[in-house]
């Protein structure tokens, strides 16, 4: 059995640490069952924006007339955007695998790894051991068992990307971050869309009026079903069925579409890798446990990224990565800290935000909050942006900024200037008190803090 300093399974953020391991001269090893590059690369953030930019650009053609130009989109070549998507992304991949192939630098196992004791895995029918493991297996999407679902060619996002003909209809069952992108690009393409959500808003982490805002947006461009679930599931041929149940008033009705897409959410890849073998406790959605330096229960093995599940975004495992690194290599001894971890949903609207939420922060903390309206400020008003806005959550007797939430165009760039005043301190003063450029959105950020009510 072949022995390593330190085994990665995960060519994602793991590869950051398996870099470094091979950097300080240590013997390690690669798992990965592919594609290589981990699920950003190749299945999530990478190929949904290459998607969701042209959605964007055609989105605001649609909406210039609010600018006085008359302008409409007189095709889109739906075959050409989703291969230059494909070809982009596995030219990347296939460089990292012909690279990891050919290096003497760690050894690569290219399949699917399982634990069948303490720090020992089998790959391909052979074990090998680790002195130290990183788990950054990722996650996978999770689909409910829907009566009627398994006799139906359904798509997940990692199916979708592979389409070559756009669906003149599609259901989307789920109204979270990944079901509100793809909601936005399939419209944006021309496709008929119907979004069914169980709960009572979208993207329902965010802050109420974002969701209400977002809905009332998305509603502009596509049917909308809150409170709903999708009960059975009928395979009619060319084209699905979908018998919902209004949860509210125990009514059903039904809805048909030429595709139907799953977009429920993730689950864990722990009982892939058969942790419990090696001792490694998960949670009771099944993933892995670990604490403040993202180490396990078992001495020597960490979980970061999606394995974990605590901040399932590439930006978050980067970080992870980065503090596993410090702690094993370079003798820290730091903490994880998603105070001022951000994240952004790319639908159309855009939606972005870092820290707490006004209810949340109530909890613990006397507030102020602060909004501001991208109208409010003169490139807003240029942009005729009327209905976003940026809400500040900011403690009252420190001034320090607790949450910060922005729906409108840019809203993922316009949040990183807060950020960034987090990351150092997070005092309202480092960003109230500098001087912003006029005219430019970056004032929508100062104005929302210089608005500031208590609660």
């Amino acid at each position: 059995m072949e022995e390593y300093d330190l085994i990665a399974i995960g060519s994602g953020a793991g590869m950051m640490v398996l870099s470094d391991a091979v950097e300080h001269g240590a013997k390690a090893a690669l798992v990965d069952k592919g594609p290589m590059g981990g699920t950003c690369l190749n299945l999530g953030c990478i190929p949904s924006k290459m998607l969701i930019y042209p959605a964007d650009r055609i989105a605001e053609i649609q909406d210039s007339a609010k600018l006085g130009i008359t302008a409409e989109v007189k095709g889109v070549d739906f075959k050409a955007i989703m291969e230059r998507m494909r070809s982009s992304i596995h030219k990347y991949s296939n460089d990292m695998r012909e690279a990891a192939l050919n290096t003497k630098d760690f050894d690569y196992y290219e399949g699917e790894a399982h634990f069948v004791k303490d720090y020992v895995l089998e790959v391909n029918d052979q074990q090998i051991m680790g002195d130290r493991i990183i788990v950054a297996s990722g996650s996978r999407p999770f689909v409910p068992p829907v009566k009627g679902l398994d006799a139906v060619d359904y798509l997940i996002n990692e199916s979708a990307l592979e389409l070559t003909v756009k669906p003149e209809s599609m259901i989307i069952v789920g109204g979270g971050y990944i079901g509100v992108e793809f909601a936005h690009f399939f419209a944006a393409m021309g496709t008929k869309v119907t979004i069914l959500e169980m709960g009572n808003r979208l993207v329902a982490n965010e802050e109420p009026e974002i969701s209400d805002l977002l809905k009332k947006k998305l509603a502009e461009r596509m049917d909308i079903l809150t409170v709903v679930q999708a009960e059975e599931v009928r395979n009619n041929g060319d084209s699905v069925t979908v018998i919902v149940k209004d949860l509210a008033s125990g009514k059903q009705k039904e809805v048909t579409a030429q595709q139907l897409m799953m977009a429920v959410g993730r689950r864990s890849n722990a009982d892939i890798l058969q942790v419990e073998k090696s001792g490694i406790e998960v949670d009771k959605r099944g993933y892995i446990k670990v604490d403040e330096y993202l180490q396990t229960n078992k001495e020597n093995i960490w979980a970061i990224g999606d394995a974990n599940g605590t901040s399932m975004f590439r930006h978050t495992a980067n970080r992870e990565a980065e503090l596993v690194i410090e702690n094993t290599f370079h003798g820290a001894k730091t903490k994880m800290d998603y105070s001022a971890i951000p994240h952004a949903v790319f639908t159309h609207p855009q939606i972005a935000g870092v820290g707490l939420g006004e209810e949340i922060a109530k909890k613990d903390h006397q507030i102020y909050v602060g909004k501001a309206r991208y109208y409010d400020v003169a490139k807003g008003e240029a942009m005729e942006e009327t209905d976003g806005f940026a809400k500040a959550i900011v403690e009252k007797e420190t001034h320090k900024i607790l949450g910060f939430h922005i729906i409108g165009p840019y809203a993922p760039m316009l949040v990183q200037e807060v950020v960034n005043a987090m990351e150092s301190g997070g005092h309202l003063d480092e960003i109230y008190s500098a001087v912003h450029i006029h005219p430019a959105l970056s004032e929508l950020v100062q104005r929302a803090l210089g608005n500031l009510e208590e609660v």
